[in-house]
């Protein structure tokens, strides 16, 4: 391992010399140079003489990736992530585990890297369509060393939608794809292919994609139809390498060659590669990137825990990548213990961890409480001094159904003529929590606790403003409700009125029959004879 890089508790969970809330993010300006007549960018991310974490769905996540960087990785690929999926993120900057996560609508992570990994990990997305991908490159190339698409996964979730080893029937649409990105962003961009039916067909499209500017082509040596058990083509990898120019990155050496760290060396000059992109050999073992050798398997899955707990790894996506490291040993004790977890805390006791969670879970824990009262006091430090504050919550369960504070509040001012209530409601990053502002007649409320949504919040301000104005909010203790009243009236004129349109719409019909009758019988009169 490289040295300082092993986590150990007491020290692992000291703040980063650099903490992601407090580095910018920063675009990596890059270099032009010429290759056969091509002006292509010189990424800061190297491709040559690299030993590479392949992406792995359900495995490449944090803790894989911090793993494999700290048993001697030099670039890792985070799994594929769709493009649609990802272009709904907004980034959000986690101070409690000093990650910048990007979070989908539903609040799911869909993305957590570092600071850590910023400079040697690879953002690969699932895509079909240049103007999304570039969208997504652009919301996540500050955060990540550089951009990859894959075209090589051969299962139906990805190539359903066009994307994955479908894109290989469509050299135009990869060329329009990678051409975007490399234009469109600052960071190195890539790709992953599966070698095609023929050598001929294989060699001419990747020196199409070797014209559009990428940093390095990985190649998995296997057809698209071929699974791990089938032998790797090694001879195709090798062949794709004297064709173009751009590093090549050889991957699909796990089954045939790669079972220790001297292996990768040797799968790198079969396929005459420029570096080599592990995949299953990794998830098995990660230590297999260690010089050293291999380090035993309990220490290993203990090591990839303890990232797992400090970086509120979901827990089935922690058990799911230690059965991939137990494999044959799932039949014992310990991995039915496992397979029957259902939280992190069980995942930490069957590995003899307990304590470790504990600790580290209360350590983050008071971490989020200093932050939230930080958080309040610069909020209070800030605010408008005329902003009129108490201290009030919105409980439904006092006021009559269909009833609030914002109604009352909104009927005085009509009836007071001034304009309508304004309110201005913000999220605050840290726990989620809305707080809003509602101005009257150029007159600032607000209730100094936070809420769980934004209609909470809402009613909060409603309540200090008309509390403050000594005006009847609609409780249920107020006595008689005169916005009841007004609600009845209003039902009782519509039932009344709908009685009147009811009976002039058989008043009507009534004449249209009789109407009807009349001309019939005038009609049948004027028949000749």
């Amino acid at each position: 391992m490289r040295s300082g890089s092993r986590c150990r508790l007491g020290g692992w969970l000291r703040p980063c010399s650099a903490r992601a809330s407090e580095v910018p993010p920063a675009r990596l300006s890059s270099a032009e140079h010429t290759t056969k007549g091509m002006t292509v960018n010189t990424p800061a991310l190297c491709f040559r003489s690299k030993k590479i974490l392949a992406p792995m769905v359900r495995v490449g996540t944090l803790p894989m990736r911090l793993l494999a960087l700290d048993f001697g990785a030099d670039i890792v690929y985070c799994e594929e992530l769709i493009d649609i999926k990802m272009v709904q993120c907004k980034r959000v900057v986690n101070e409690v585990l000093e990650t910048v996560d990007f979070v989908a609508p539903n609040e799911r992570v869909v993305f957590r890297t570092c600071v850590r990994e910023r400079d040697c990990v690879v953002f690969q997305m699932g895509s079909a369509d240049a103007e999304r991908a570039l969208a997504v490159a652009k919301l996540v190339e500050n955060d990540v060393a550089g951009i990859d698409i894959n075209m090589g996964c051969p299962k139906e979730y990805s190539t359903k939608g066009g994307m994955g080893a479908a894109l290989l029937s469509d050299p135009d649409k990869i060329e329009c794809i990678l051409s975007t990105l490399v234009k469109g962003i600052c960071k190195p961009v890539t790709c992953k292919i599966r070698i095609l039916p023929s050598l001929e067909d294989t060699i001419s499209l990747v020196k199409r994609i070797e014209k559009t500017g990428v940093a390095a082509i990985a190649v998995h040596g296997r057809k698209k139809e071929e699974r791990p058990q089938h032998p790797v083509h090694c001879e195709v990898i090798k062949a794709i390498s004297e064709a173009v120019s751009v590093p090549v990155i050889a991957n699909g050496g796990s089954h045939d060659f790669i079972k220790e760290y001297t292996d990768i060396e040797a799968f790198q000059q079969a396929a005459g590669a420029s570096s080599v992109m592990i995949a299953r050999a990794a998830m098995w073992n990660p230590s297999i990137f260690r010089r050293e050798g291999l380090c035993p398997l309990k220490e290993v899955m203990q090591e990839y825990i303890k990232y797992a707990v400090r970086y509120d790894n979901h827990y089935t996506n922690t058990k799911y990548c230690l059965c991939q490291m137990l494999r044959e040993q799932l039949e014992t004790t310990e991995g039915k213990k496992l397979h029957a977890a259902q939280s992190t805390q069980e995942i930490c006791e069957v590995f003899e961890m307990g304590g470790f969670y504990e600790e580290t879970t209360a350590i983050l824990e008071a971490k989020k409480a200093s932050l939230k009262a930080k958080t309040q006091d610069e909020d209070e430090q800030m605010e408008d001094t005329d902003v009129i504050k108490m201290a009030v919550r919105f409980d439904k369960r006092e006021y009559p159904p269909q009833i609030t504070p914002k109604m009352y509040l909104l009927e005085w001012c009509r009836k007071a003529k001034h304009p309508q209530p304004v309110y201005e409601t913000v999220q605050r990053p840290l726990d989620k929590l809305f707080c809003s502002v509602v101005t009257v007649a150029e007159q600032k409320y607000r209730s100094t606790l936070w809420d769980k949504s934004k209609k909470l919040a809402e009613q909060a301000a409603a309540i200090v403003c008309l509390r403050t104005l000594g005006l009847p909010e609609g409780k249920l203790n107020e006595g008689e409700n005169h916005l009841i009243n007004k609600r009845k009236r209003e039902n009782q004129e519509f039932l009344n009125n709908k009685e009147h349109e009811d009976d002039l719409l058989v008043e009507a019909s009534h004449k249209r029959a009789h109407f009807t009758e009349g001309a019939s019988d005038s009609s049948s009169s004027e028949v000749p004879r």
